[in-house]
């Protein structure tokens, strides 16, 4: 990670820097330097955005930049992260941009950049833009008028969008599923209803009403609980929940119980097997996945491959070694097959599909593992310091891992994308889990916290 990006882009509170419109402009211009030909100028960069108040301000900023260097832009409109990869590699255009800060409240915003086949940025690549801003080696480099960039709206974005992603299951009919569907007031809320209502699914819509604040509040996958209510009301099947950019999922089934990533990837990586479909027999996750869905794939003779957190890295890993199903246990599923990124959208139907082939409803599919007790938390701190400087909680931390030994873990490690500390324990024994999530928030509160 650099001075600006982080493990997802660049991201940060509005109008506090660097998301500032004057620094938006000046990464338009580095990446048409970045960016340097006549092809690249003509096939142009794509930009989506989600529903923040602040998005249509960044858009503006990063067209100025973008077209005052020659470079032409293709705006999406309002669309999910995953539209901007799959879109960006099949207009073929240099480069797709997407303004969201993902799960993150209203008052942040961020720039996720995808490259000409729909692939998040490579570090190198992220790191020459960042040179090329930093030092202001684009700041005063203009164009001649003649030779400045266009910029232009893709008025049939979302329709090309929804086509393809029904066509990932074959247009298949869904009908006799009924689901409750959270958009999160986010970039989902325009084609979400469409695509699953089309294959045949009954929609019951829930915060689906963007007011450019509300995005991500109280509503959407790190609200589940929501969605669960809302389930038993209306007596549906399935609820899904996605995040403000669309680009993880949550699930809930019929008695509300909350499924997440670890559950479906148990779910979709033994549809897989069965079917053939198992890239190298094969699944990907991070090191946050539960030992349970370590279990539960050793025991059907799947392979786990391990990697950091971040979906970029499962990406890298996947590309690298060919496999294609991976994620995260927040939600990030790849189906690489049909996608270059975490896709909500494409997990939903997926597992859709296999509950309409199976016949079975999602409780029974999701009994497939079984999920060791934990707990996650995030804790604010005051700055990033190397975690080896931290005595006292590298000895307790020592000590935790020494008391759990093959029968659970811990975990602790910095967000990439926010000033946070993450921390992780998994155990058997529930008590075992309570008792050191007590003592290390404890002290790193001391040590660090804010």
């Amino acid at each position: 990670m650099g001075e600006l990006f982080g493990t997802d882009g660049i991201r940060g509170k509005v109008n506090v820097y660097p998301i500032v419109p004057e620094l938006v402009l000046q990464l338009g211009k580095a990446i048409a330097a970045m960016f340097d030909t006549s092809d690249a100028r003509k096939s142009g960069i794509l930009i989506g955005k989600d529903t923040r108040q602040s998005g249509a301000m960044l858009e503006k900023a990063l067209t100025s930049g973008l077209v005052s260097a020659g470079m032409n832009v293709f705006h999406l409109g309002l669309i999910p992260t995953p539209a901007v990869a799959h879109l960006t590699r099949s207009m073929k255009a240099t480069m797709g941009i997407m303004l969201t800060a993902s799960h993150n409240p209203f008052h942040d915003n961020g720039i996720k950049m995808f490259d000409g086949l729909g692939f998040k940025l490579s570090d190198r690549i992220e790191s020459k833009i960042e040179r090329l801003l930093l030092d202001k080696t684009s700041k005063d480099s203009h164009v001649q008028v003649d030779h400045l960039g266009k910029a232009q709206s893709v008025e049939d974005s979302s329709r090309l969008y929804i086509d393809y992603v029904k066509n990932t299951i074959d247009n298949q009919n869904l009908n006799g599923l009924k689901i409750v569907l959270d958009c999160a007031n986010g970039a989902s809320y325009l084609v979400g209803n469409s695509i699953f209502s089309e294959l045949g699914v009954e929609v019951v819509e829930t915060a689906v009403d963007p007011d450019g604040l509300n995005i991500n509040n109280n509503c959407g996958a790190l609200y589940p609980e929501t969605l669960s209510g809302l389930v038993q009301q209306h007596g549906a099947d399935v609820g899904i929940a996605f995040d403000g950019d669309a680009d993880r999922v949550v699930f809930c089934d019929a008695e509300g119980k909350v499924l997440d990533g670890d559950r479906i990837l148990a779910m979709c990586a033994l549809d897989y097997e069965r079917r053939g479909y198992l890239s190298k027999n094969t699944l990907v996750v991070t090191v946050l996945s539960n030992l349970g869905l370590h279990e539960a794939m050793k025991s059907n003779n799947i392979r786990v491959v391990t990697t950091a957190v971040g979906d970029r890295y499962i990406v890298q890993k996947m590309r690298s070694a060919g496999y294609n199903l991976g994620g995260e246990k927040s939600g990030h599923i790849i189906f690489m097959n049909h996608s270059t990124t975490g896709d909500g959208i494409i997990g939903a139907l997926q597992v859709l599909k296999i509950m309409k082939e199976t016949g079975q409803p999602l409780s029974e599919l999701s009994e497939c593992m079984h999920e060791y007790p934990h707990r996650m938390v995030s804790i604010n701190v005051r700055k990033k310091r190397p975690l080896g400087e931290l005595v006292r909680l590298s000895e307790a931390t020592s000590e935790c891992k020494a008391e759990l030994g093959d029968h659970g873990r811990v975990l602790i490690r910095y967000s990439g994308t926010e000033k946070k500390i993450r921390l992780l324990i998994e155990s058997q024994e529930e008590k075992q889990v309570q008792k050191w999530i007590d003592t290390l928030v404890t002290l790193i509160r001391q040590e660090i916290g804010t």
